[in-house]
């Protein structure tokens, strides 16, 4: 009786004051254990094989993963697709022309459903290929928590304004991701999945033709492929180290002023997050351990769980 008001309790808290809650007990890494044991196989395969055809889809369903949480919880909103009624999230300015990888997600959604019909959420098949992604470009491990369920609804105005955008100062990122129950060092850490993956020349134009704590080479090298007007659909690596390998790359990168975003430069630019990214660019494997308790975290963001939301039959669509 305790335990059930503790939870009303807390569930009129989250309604009334608008927390972020974590529902982490209710999530499991051994949830499917008996109704769809194969389950991380069918999602490691399908990624693999993803992976081996175009190694961005690696980064591509890791940052699906990233704006999915971060909009409402972790609940596969951000794969409905518009309808004549229903407006999604796929066409909010951080996912119009960005978001990307969802035929992925579409692949492996068959296969389970082969093998598991009416049992696997599209976010836990989310949240394990975002993990998988990271693995198979050499990135840590962790077990994945599952148990989550898929949203009826989603919200383009919630994506519009809780993603974070690539021109955020500190203090926004800091925001942003506290807003969301993710600390400074945990916003810093998840920062590292820009090890991997390419960015738009509209999203860093301005960094590198009008910022000045940037190494003057590096924004040369950008400029030849992201002109003062036009190209703006013109890709360039987050890291120009290892652009297809997960490593602390990205951290060096920031320590020597070749952040490619304003965000990301925000991190190392004598601010509260200096320190976290001098030691994550000498030891990868603090970074490593960090990043992947880091993504638990963020994955336990506000899931649907027991009889909230559906199991839906198509990723795209309500059932």
């Amino acid at each position: 009786m305790a335990s059930l008001i503790r939870n009303i309790v807390m569930t009129f808290l989250c309604v009334l004051f608008g927390f972020v809650c974590f529902s982490n007990a209710q999530l499991s890494a051994n949830f499917y254990g008996t109704s769809c044991s194969n389950l991380q196989t069918i999602v490691s395969n399908g990624m693999r094989q993803a992976v081996n055809r175009e190694a961005r889809l690696g980064a591509s369903i890791l940052r699906l993963f990233f704006h999915d949480c971060f909009v409402n919880g972790c609940d596969a909103s951000i794969l409905l697709d518009d309808t004549a009624t229903f407006t999604g999230e796929k066409n909010a300015n951080p996912n119009r022309n960005s978001a990307r990888g969802f035929e992925v997600i579409d692949t492996i959604k068959t296969q389970v459903e082969a093998a598991c019909p009416n049992v696997v959420s599209c976010a836990d098949i989310l949240a394990l290929a975002a993990r998988e992604g990271a693995v198979l470009l050499g990135g840590p491990t962790w077990a994945v928590p599952l148990g989550r369920r898929d949203a009826r609804t989603a919200s383009q105005s919630a994506a519009n304004t809780q993603i974070p955008a690539p021109t955020s100062s500190l203090s926004t990122l800091i925001s942003m991701f506290s807003a969301k129950g993710l600390s400074a060092a945990d916003m810093t850490a998840l920062s590292g999945s820009h090890t991997i993956g390419q960015a738009r020349c509209t999203t860093f134009r301005t960094r590198i033709y009008n910022e000045t704590n940037i190494d003057a080479q590096f924004a040369a090298t950008r400029r030849t492929t992201c002109p003062a007007s036009g190209g703006d659909a013109n890709l360039a690596p987050l890291d120009i180290q290892t652009p297809s390998r997960f490593d602390n790359g990205y951290y060096q990168n920031l320590v020597a002023r070749r952040g490619l975003l304003h965000s990301d430069q925000e991190l190392f630019n004598g601010g509260s997050q200096d320190a976290l990214v001098g030691s994550y660019s000498t030891n990868a494997g603090t970074f490593r351990s960090d990043f992947a308790a880091a993504m638990v975290k963020m994955g336990n963001i506000s899931p649907l769980t027991g009889t909230n939301g559906e199991i839906r039959r198509n990723c795209r669509a309500i059932n």
